[in-house]
């Protein structure tokens, strides 16, 4: 990974050491994980909320530890579960997902990546290589926190602070494992500029980027004033929104 990419992580492992000593400070718990973001998003279709996606970055000993949590809104169940593990330079350790019946997992297997899935409680694992290297982005279905990972990738890589915004020298293209769907795929990042938009009566000026795959397009919005935290997200083909509460 070049240095430019490494950028990212810097800027994760910043917020961590700003939480770091925030806390020595206040003199809270010594064992608790510095905390680079959480909260939630609420995936609206045609206007009705129907997922919360509870989330939270976490640095712990080097490692970025992103986890997710998908409920339908109004049921009870146990939903879908994520929990991804890479290092400072962005090499995914391990990938883990589960909705209560079925379960998969992604780890490094000498220079590629290997998905082992299980179907049930008694089932035996399948195993799906792929020639895929450790750097590979990873966004399963439905979880808009690995959205926002590869966001800060794309601006820690090819972007830089400008007097006048945000400048980045090209877009990115990546190489991306949908484990879920068992299929790696491309997808392009972009940045459009700063956006006026309106979030909930609210208007606010955030910086847009463009997501596109050869059969999505997506806009994602972030907060340049606030460590570019996702803020909101359209699907247009899907009649669906995304917004941090």
């Amino acid at each position: 990974m070049t240095l430019r990419a490494r950028l990212l992580w810097g800027m994760v492992l910043l917020l961590a050491s700003a939480a770091m000593l925030s806390a020595r400070d206040k003199k809270e718990k010594p064992k608790s994980s510095p905390s680079v973001d959480s909260g939630v998003f609420g995936v609206y279709v045609r206007g009705q909320r129907v997922v919360n996606e509870t989330f939270s970055v976490q640095q712990e000993d080097g490692v970025s530890i992103i986890k997710s949590h998908l409920q339908e809104v109004g049921t009870s169940g146990e939903g879908q579960k994520s929990e991804m593990r890479l290092t400072s330079s962005g090499e995914l350790l391990r990938y883990e997902w589960t909705n209560g019946s079925g379960s998969l997992s992604v780890m490094p297997n000498n220079e590629f990546l290997l998905e082992k899935i299980t179907t049930g409680p008694s089932a035996k694992p399948a195993e799906q290589p792929f020639l895929m290297p450790n750097t590979s982005v990873i966004l399963d279905n439905n979880f808009f926190i690995h959205r926002e990972v590869l966001t800060w990738r794309y601006l820690g890589a090819d972007c830089h602070p400008d007097p006048g915004g945000m400048k980045c020298s090209q877009s990115d293209e990546y190489g991306v494992l949908v484990p879920q769907d068992r299929i790696s795929i491309r997808v392009r990042m972009e940045l459009v500029g700063r956006e006026k938009v309106t979030i909930r009566g609210v208007e606010r000026e955030l910086l847009r980027l463009n997501l596109k795959g050869d059969e999505f397009s997506w806009a994602l919005w972030v907060d340049d004033k606030d460590n570019y935290k996702l803020i909101r997200v359209s699907i247009p083909d899907a009649n669906t929104e995304v917004v941090r509460d």
